[in-house]
């Protein structure tokens, strides 16, 4: 059995500022099933944070992005999965107005937009069962969660 290690997971947070929202998507079968992500992945060996971003996003969504700048990390422990994660958020800029299209449907079930004060909304339970931050079934993935805990001025930072 391999001992546990830290793996490092980039994120990348594609902002449109005509609209003010981002891109979200729906896990499908990994930990974190059913959760709402941001398009990312898997920092490779020798990959700079930025190529991993326009990297997964090209690979997910079919957009073709330019990373500008690291936003925020988080330290992501998922217990019940015994994993850990270091998660990097780099802000990505569209290059086009192409929409995301789901080139993996194996690991996402939907692209969409949304901003974050409907993100904040539905994490506190605005329209959802409980205060749970759910809505419907879907919950955020634990990086995002934390993202916006640690990082309450996340939008001050884009």
């Amino acid at each position: 059995m391999e001992a546990p290690v830290v793996r490092v997971g980039v994120a990348a947070v594609i902002h449109d500022p005509k609209t003010n929202k981002m891109i979200f998507g729906t896990r499908k079968g990994s930990h974190g099933n059913g959760t709402i992500q941001f398009p990312g992945g898997h920092l490779d060996v020798g990959e700079t944070w930025f190529a991993c971003a326009e990297r997964e996003t090209l690979e997910e969504t079919g957009l073709v992005v330019k990373a500008k700048k690291l936003l925020a990390a988080t330290n992501d422990v998922f217990d019940q999965e015994k994993k850990h994660y270091i998660t990097l958020f780099i802000l990505c800029e569209r290059t086009d107005d192409t929409e995301p299209a789901v080139l993996e449907p194996e690991k996402c079930e939907g692209w969409f937009w949304r901003s974050w004060s409907d993100v904040r909304a539905l994490m506190s339970g605005d329209g959802s069962r409980g205060g749970s931050g759910q809505q419907g079934d879907q919950k955020f993935f634990l990086p995002i969660t934390n993202l916006l805990r640690d990082h309450p001025d996340i939008e001050g930072l884009m």
